[in-house]
């Protein structure tokens, strides 16, 4: 079993999903919840074809985290 880094942005009214590790494997959604449900499905298809074409499944090496900055930052 492999874990793969997943972005998912709201864009107005609908959310997008991209894995940073698969490149073009993209989704999209009305929920967050399909979107979710797409990328699972977009990133199977991904590596099937990866493997199908003989082509190495790149490792996960991509992380997340929030980084907090103070509200007001003050210039010069």
């Amino acid at each position: 079993m492999r874990q793969f880094l997943v972005i998912v942005e709201k864009v107005g009214s609908k959310y997008s999903a991209y894995s940073p590790d698969l490149t073009g494997c993209v989704a999209t959604g009305t929920t967050r919840e399909e979107v979710e449900k797409n990328i699972r499905e977009a990133i199977e298809m991904h590596i099937q074809g990866l493997i199908e074409d003989g082509l190495p499944v790149p490792e996960s090496e991509s992380v997340a985290e929030y980084i907090t900055v103070k509200e007001e930052i003050s210039s010069g």
